[in-house]
C-alpha cells in the first residue's frame, strides 16, 4: 500500500514543474483526477473478482500492471498520453483495497483488524511521505520524467516477496464468520443498506481531504508558500509522517480497548467522527501568515485525519464479513474516490478563478464536517450483518455475539 500511494501521488510532484510551463491549473486538474476516474469506476469490477478468485494473486496481478503503466508514464510527451497512462495506473490498482480487505476479514478477527488497518494505513501515508520527499528532491535534481522511470521499475522489487510470502494458511477468523449456506449477497443487497451508505459517505467527506493533499499540496507550498522544490520535498512529507503516527497509535489504542471488551461500536464510531471533526481546523491554514504557523495547523488536521483511518475500513470489514466484504469495499471505495476526481479539479477552478487557495481549504473543512455528523448520527451499530438470514428474508437480522 506504500508504493501503491508512491504512484498514485507521484504526478503531484511532478506538477511542481509542469504547472505553468506544460499546463494550465485546469489542465492540471484534469491530469490530477484521471487516475481516480478509471479507480473508481474499476471498484465494482475488482470487487466482483475478488470476491470470486484467490485475492494474493488479484493483487499481484495489479501490482504489475499498475506498476508498468507508471513506468510508461516517464515516456509520455503531452497532455493525452500522460492522462491516458494515468487511467491505467487506476486500473491496476483499484484491486488494492478490495483484496486486502478480503485477506483481513478472512485472517483477523474484529479485535485485531484496527491495528491491521492502521498498519495497512501507515503504508497509505509513508508512501506520500516517500514520494514527495524523495521525489522531491530527484524532480529538482533530474527533472520529472526519471520520477516515474524509479518508481514503476523500482516497485516490482516487492512482487516477488509477496509471492513467497502471501497468506496461504486456513482462514483463522472462519469460525468467527460463518459461512452463508446459500448465495452470496450481491450489489444490490448492499446497496439497500443504511450503513453501507453510511460507510460511503463518510469515505467520501474523508478523501476529499486527503486527495488534495495528495494533489495539490506540493503545489500549495511551493505558489503560495514560495517553498523552493527541495524546501517543499522535506516540508511536505511532514503531514504524512504524522498522520501515520496517529494512525498507528490509535489503531493500537482501538486494539487493547477492544480486547478489554470496549463496546466495537463506541470504539470505532469515536475514532472515526471525533477524528474527522479535529480536520475543519485546515481551514485556518491558509489564514495565517507564517507558513510555520500554517504547517503546524495543517499537521494537526492530519492528525485528525489519522485517528479517522485507523478504524474506518474495519467498520466495513465486520459489516460486511467474509461473504460480501469485496462487493462492500469496492462500493465503499467507489464512492471514496469520487472526490479523487472532484478535489483535484475544483481545486484547480478555484486557484484559476481567484488566484489563491483559500477557498479551497474551506471547502475541505466543510466537507469533512458533513464526515464527522454522519458517523456520529448515520452509521447505526457495527456488527457483522447475518447474510443468511437476510438473504432468506428476515431484515436487519445480525450474528450475535459480535460486538458489545
Amino acid at each position: 500500500m506504500a508504493i501503491n500511494y508512491v504512484d498514485r501521488g507521484n504526478l503531484s510532484i511532478a506538477a511542481t514543474v509542469l504547472e505553468g510551463k506544460i499546463f494550465s491549473p485546469l489542465q492540471l486538474g484534469t491530469l490530477l483526477s484521471a487516475f481516480f476516474w478509471s479507480y473508481a469506476a474499476f471498484q465494482f469490477v475488482s470487487g466482483w473478482i475478488v470476491d470470486r478468485t484467490d485475492a494474493n494473486w488479484t493483487l499481484a496481478i495489479g501490482f504489475l500492471f499498475w506498476s508498468l503503466a507508471t513506468a510508461a508514464t516517464g515516456w509520455a510527451s503531452g497532455f493525452a498520453s500522460i492522462l491516458v497512462f494515468r487511467v491505467l495506473v487506476g486500473v491496476g490498482e483499484s484491486v488494492a483495497y478490495p483484496a486486502y480487505s478480503k485477506i483481513f476479514s478472512r485472517h483477523f478477527d474484529e479485535k485485531q483488524r484496527g491495528m491491521a488497518n492502521a498498519l495497512i494505513d501507515c503504508g497509505t501515508k509513508i508512501g506520500p511521505l516517500i514520494g514527495t520527499f524523495l521525489g522531491g528532491l530527484l524532480v529538482a535534481r533530474y527533472g520529472w520524467q526519471p520520477l516515474f522511470w524509479v518508481l514503476g521499475f523500482g516497485a516490482l522489487l516487492w512482487l516477488p516477496f509477496w509471492i513467497k510470502w502471501m497468506p496461504r494458511e486456513e482462514a483463522r477468523a472462519a469460525e468467527a464468520a460463518p459461512k452463508p449456506a446459500g448465495p452470496l449477497p450481491g450489489y444490490w443487497d448492499i446497496i439497500r443498506r443504511r450503513d453501507a451508505w453510511a460507510t460511503c459517505l463518510g469515505l467520501f467527506c474523508a478523501n476529499y481531504l486527503w486527495y488534495f493533499l495528495l494533489t495539490w499540496l506540493p503545489s500549495y507550498l511551493v505558489q503560495e508558500r514560495h517553498f523552493t522544490i527541495s524546501k517543499m520535498a522535506w516540508a511536505g512529507a511532514l503531514p504524512y509522517l504524522f498522520t501515520a503516527t496517529a494512525t498507528a497509535v490509535a489503531g493500537a489504542i482501538s486494539y487493547r480497548a477492544i480486547a478489554r471488551g470496549a463496546s466495537t461500536t463506541r470504539v470505532r464510531k469515536t475514532c472515526t467522527a471525533a477524528g474527522l471533526a479535529v480536520t475543519i481546523v485546515i481551514a485556518a491554514v491558509p489564514a495565517v501568515p507564517s507558513a510555520t504557523a500554517a504547517m503546524a495547523i495543517l499537521i494537526v488536521a492530519c492528525i485528525g485525519y489519522g485517528v479517522y483511518t485507523s478504524s474506518h475500513w474495519a467498520i466495513t470489514q465486520t459489516l460486511a464479513g467474509p461473504a460480501a466484504v469485496g462487493k462492500w469495499s469496492g462500493l465503499m471505495n467507489f464512492w471514496g474516490n469520487v472526490p479523487g476526481f472532484i478535489a483535484p479539479q475544483v481545486t484547480g477552478w478555484i486557484v484559476y478563478r481567484t488566484g489563491h487557495f483559500f477557498w479551497a481549504f474551506v471547502v475541505i473543512a466543510c466537507v469533512t464536517l458533513v464526515g464527522a455528523f454522519n458517523y456520529l448520527f448515520f452509521l447505526g451499530r457495527v456488527e457483522t450483518v447475518d447474510w443468511e438470514r437476510e438473504l432468506g428474508g428476515a431484515s436487519g437480522a445480525r450474528i450475535p455475539g459480535r460486538t458489545g
